[in-house]
């Protein structure tokens, strides 16, 4: 889990429950991070993960700049904020652990995923 507290100050939008943050297929330009509520996450059409306070979702487009794996949408009402892949890229250079726990999260929907299989 992230520390919210990093991004309090960025700026945050509010989703209501069944909001659609983005679909499988989509452009991905910024990464989130729930301040606030949750977020599930779906492939196909398929139920995959559910992304509470301090979780991210939509880092993968900022790393291998391709479309959206997976759809994003509001389980709950829910405050995100934005990670723009410049303010990414300086997370990361600044604060190491930053991108040490987004492997970390990575690694662990991609275990996720195998287990389903």
């Amino acid at each position: 889990m992230i520390s919210t507290d990093e991004f309090t100050k960025d700026p945050s939008r509010v989703f209501k429950a069944g909001e659609t943050v983005f679909r499988e297929g989509d452009e991905g330009y910024v990464m989130y991070v729930v301040l606030d509520g949750s977020v599930k996450l779906s492939v196909t059409g398929r139920s995959v993960e559910k992304v509470g306070k301090g979780g991210v979702f939509g880092e993968m487009a900022l790393i291998d700049k391709s479309p959206r794996s997976a759809t994003a949408m509001a389980a709950t009402d829910c405050t995100l904020v934005s990670v723009t892949s410049e303010r990414f890229k300086s997370l990361v250079q600044e604060t190491p652990g930053f991108a040490l726990e987004i492997m970390s999260i990575m690694a662990a929907r991609l275990r996720s995923m195998d287990r389903r299989i």
